[in-house]
C-alpha cells in the first residue's frame, strides 16, 4: 500500500473479521489510484447479528492496539457497517448487500487480493496473508 503503510491495522482487521467467521474477505489496494484511502477490506456477514459482531470485533481489536476509528456507518442496519480507519475503510456487508453494491466491480482498476479462509493450505490458490501485506504477493 503507501509509504506509511498500515500493514499491522490491516492484519488485525481480517484476523477479527476471520475471529468472527466473515466470509468471502477482500482486500482492494486503492494506493496506486489517487483514491481518499489507500484500501478497502471486504468481508461478508449472514446476518444482521453476524455483520454486527464482526464490525464489533474489528473494532475492539484495533482499539486495543491503539488504531482510532474515525466513523462508522449502518451499524443499526447491518446491511452494510462501514469503519473508517483514514488509511483504510474496512466494509462489512450483509451477502445481499455486498452483491448489490458490488465495491470489486466499482473499484476494479484497483490491485483485488483474495485472503485465505485461516488454515488453508499453501498449495490453495491465493497468497497467504502475511505475503500480501507485506507486499510479497501478487495480484
Amino acid at each position: 500500500m503507501s509509504t506509511k503503510s498500515p500493514v499491522p491495522e490491516l492484519r488485525w482487521a481480517i484476523e477479527a473479521a476471520q475471529n468472527k467467521k466473515a466470509a468471502d474477505v477482500t482486500l482492494l489496494d486503492l494506493s496506486q489510484l489517487g483514491a481518499f484511502t489507500d484500501g478497502f477490506l471486504l468481508c461478508t456477514g449472514f446476518s444482521t447479528q453476524h455483520v454486527q459482531a464482526i464490525s464489533d470485533e474489528i473494532e475492539e481489536q484495533l482499539a486495543r492496539h491503539g488504531v482510532r476509528l474515525e466513523h462508522r456507518e449502518g451499524y443499526e442496519r447491518a446491511e452494510w457497517v462501514l469503519l473508517d480507519y483514514g488509511d483504510f475503510i474496512v466494509h462489512v456487508f450483509h451477502e445481499r448487500a455486498r452483491h448489490f453494491y458490488d465495491l470489486e466491480r466499482l473499484w476494479r482498476a484497483a490491485r483485488r487480493i483474495q485472503i485465505p479462509e485461516p488454515g488453508a493450505s499453501a498449495a490453495e490458490p491465493g497468497a497467504r496473508a502475511g505475503d500480501i501485506l507485506s507486499g510479497r504477493a501478487e495480484s
